[in-house]
């Protein structure tokens, strides 16, 4: 029993946005360099689903969002006594499997031929939020929405982006995953214009406070990760 209780002691679970997974593996391998005897359990998920499964109890030590707004959704139900920070900036991109003149840049969605588009709901995924407000102020967005296949999370866009769809918007730092790495950019992928959308403000919060937590907590807001962070394609404060 104090063996098993020694175990549990030394496990944190994170509950992560989908966009942040692929870069999920370098940055645990780089924390148990520290910590080698503190084991990460990960849930994935859109941003707002993990925030509803936590405020109904879902026992996760830190969440890791690709907003502000959930994780202070969290705080102002009580579920924090320590505000949310900025750990990361994400970026939007067009993504196709096959070469397009993506010269046009977002306007290239207008194109006929183009029948299909993958976006994340903007109901659950900040990422699908930021994908709206770009394509409203591109003015675009009327003349497109009947094309659109939704993704719960931005990980399932990219995933109908590559599989079912004829191009699609997701976050840029999935391109840095190494199965993406056969898309290039300019020919399959462009970033989109970052005045097009608000600033994406990916925020974490920790739920409990123990020192595992504490120790990832700071981790993850320290020079080590954002160095990870900037290598899978995001900013950083």
């Amino acid at each position: 029993m104090l063996f098993t209780s020694v175990l549990y002691s030394n496990t944190i679970n994170v509950a992560v946005a989908a966009n942040v997974s692929y870069a999920m593996d370098s940055l645990i391998a780089e924390f148990n360099k520290i910590n080698p005897n503190t084991k990460v359990n990960v849930t994935l998920g859109s941003s707002g689903k993990l925030t509803a499964q936590m405020l109904h109890g879902a026992p996760y030590d830190i969440f890791m969002s690709a907003n502000m707004k959930f994780p202070f959704a969290l705080y102002e139900k009580g579920k924090s006594s320590v505000k949310p920070e900025i750990y990361a900036y994400g970026s939007l991109a067009i993504l196709s499997s096959k070469k397009r003149d993506l010269s046009k840049g977002i306007k290239l969605l207008e194109d006929k031929n183009i029948k299909r588009i993958a976006v994340a709901n903007p109901k659950t995924a900040p990422y699908g939020a930021a994908t709206f407000e770009a394509l409203k102020n591109a003015k675009i967005l009327e003349k497109i929405k009947s094309k659109f296949i939704y993704g719960e999370s931005i990980s399932s866009t990219v995933s109908y982006t590559v599989t079912a769809t004829d191009i699609g918007i997701i976050a840029k730092s999935s391109l840095y995953s190494s199965k993406m790495t056969k898309f290039k950019q300019n020919i399959n992928w462009v970033e989109i214009d970052s005045k097009l959308y608000t600033p994406i403000e990916q925020g974490i919060v920790a739920v409990t406070d123990t020192k595992e937590v504490k120790d990832f907590y700071h981790f993850i807001l320290g020079n080590k990760a954002k160095a990870i962070f900037k290598n899978y394609g995001y900013s950083v404060p």
